[in-house]
């Protein structure tokens, strides 16, 4: 499911399936993502970002039109715990890799991979962050 902003309208509450992951995206040419994204996040539930929201960051392959502070963007990865990834849509095979890398961790994050859970993968993907 797709929403461009946070909180969700209520009146839909009771059809809701579960959110077992939230990515928020930013695209890197538009100061405005960064803003929508940081208003969302005051909507959500500090318990959810232990290992349970990514930020990914889009349009990484043109920085010469970056609108966007990459360090405004590893900010909030750190002050969240939570990764970061970066893609460039318009490439296809990079596109398909960040849909799987996505997939497999919303799959962490729903319980559907045995001995993995959503703690220890947020845990993991900080660690290989900081080397």
């Amino acid at each position: 499911h797709l929403a461009t902003s946070l909180p969700l309208p209520s009146e839909r509450d009771h059809l809701r399936p579960r959110i077992d992951l939230i990515v928020f995206m930013i695209d890197i040419k538009s100061k405005y993502s960064l803003k929508n994204v940081e208003a969302s996040l005051a909507h959500v539930d500090a318990s959810f970002f232990l290992g349970k929201v990514c930020f990914l960051v889009t349009g990484v392959g043109r920085m010469n039109y970056c609108s966007v502070e990459m360090n405004a963007v590893w900010k909030l990865g750190e002050v969240y715990g939570s990764p970061v990834l970066f893609c460039e849509l318009e490439l296809e095979g990079i596109r398909v890799a960040t849909a799987q890398r996505l997939l497999r961790m919303l799959q962490i994050c729903a319980g559907h991979v045995p001995g993995v859970s959503a703690l220890s993968f947020g845990s993991l993907m900080r660690n290989s962050v900081d080397d």
